[in-house]
């Protein structure tokens, strides 16, 4: 009977810490375009922001501001050349 309840209680208690013990959260595989940055933040920052009004309502009342992220910022494709005045080639 012994063995049995300690069985079962070493169970409960292995299924607790693979529910509670699974770490830091996933790195998001987005990159969001607004970050929180200042002293306690660091740089680029809590990048967790899809829109400026977001960002703003965490940063209120802290010593943080809002800043666009820069791994979003240039990882985006350059804009297409335009084609309306041509170079003359020699």
């Amino acid at each position: 009977m012994r063995t049995s309840r300690l069985a079962v209680l070493v169970l409960g208690v292995v299924s607790l810490a693979g529910l509670t013990g699974t770490g830091p959260a996933a790195a998001d595989p987005y990159d969001y375009p607004w970050c929180l940055q200042g002293k306690e933040t660091g740089y680029p920052g809590a990048c967790f922001y899809q829109t400026y009004e977001q960002c703003q309502a965490s940063a209120s009342g802290r010593h943080v501001y809002c800043g666009i992220n820069p791994r979003a910022a240039f990882n985006q494709m350059p804009p297409e050349p335009r084609y309306g005045r041509r170079v003359p080639r020699y």
